[in-house]
């Protein structure tokens, strides 16, 4: 079953040491991911990067919409 941990490991394994925030309703996910990473990206790219390390899980449908904001610090 997918929980809040699984993604946010997912997410630290791609940005290691950002700030990153999961908010989880049943296959709907809320993702806020801040860092360094994104710098100089423009917002679509930023949101291709989160998407990465996630389409394994949209993939198999356990996840179904995720909202992501994705910040520099």
């Amino acid at each position: 079953m997918m929980n809040e941990t699984i993604i946010t490991n997912a997410l630290e394994n791609a940005f290691p040491g950002a700030d990153i925030d999961v908010q989880l309703d049943g296959s709907h996910c809320q993702v806020t991911v801040t860092s360094e990473l994104f710098e100089g990206l423009r917002p679509v790219a930023r949101q291709q990067k989160v998407y990465a390390p996630l389409n394994e899980f949209i993939r198999s449908g356990a996840l179904h919409a995720v909202n992501i904001v994705a910040n520099t610090p």
